[in-house]
């Protein structure tokens, strides 16, 4: 087998595809992403719209005592939680102008810090993002949704 073939198959072995029924098995998820970073961490949320990223993130916010209201940034491009003693920001790229907004609104310190970073629409700035920690892709599949995680 070429070394290639080898990455290849390794590469393979780091996604798990699961089926998502309903919203609340899509905020369940969330609930078991949660913890698997209990300090920082960057995950990358792909999927078309309506997909169920925001209630993904909603659901990661839930279960760990968040009880506010939970939306998508989409005009703010960042909204920023404190839950307990956990720093967390939910970002939404879709509507991001240009990558280098990122710099300007200082990306840098978010990454850099303890802080749990969950990125909707990462592929609008994958040249500005650090490298993921976890990238789930929400695809439909009829009413229920197929989630591809990659590790």
């Amino acid at each position: 087998m070429s070394e290639n073939s080898k990455n290849s198959e390794e590469k393979k072995s780091n996604i798990e595809e699961i089926i998502i029924p309903s919203e609340k098995a899509m905020m369940q998820l969330g609930g078991k992403i949660a913890k698997q970073f209990p300090k920082g961490g960057i995950v990358l949320l792909k999927g078309d719209l309506g997909a169920g990223k925001t209630t993904l993130v909603r659901g990661l916010l839930r279960s760990l005592g968040f009880e506010g209201t939970v939306k998508s940034p989409t005009y703010t491009l960042v909204e920023p939680y404190q839950v307990n003693d956990r720093r967390i920001y939910h970002f939404d790229l879709y509507r991001l102008g240009d990558p280098e907004e990122l710099e300007y609104m200082g990306g840098r310190d978010y990454w850099d810090s303890d802080a749990l970073c969950l990125i909707e629409w990462p592929e609008k700035a994958l040249a500005y993002l650090p490298e993921a920690d976890l990238q789930l892709t929400i695809l439909y599949k009829g009413e229920q949704r197929r989630v591809l995680i990659k590790s």
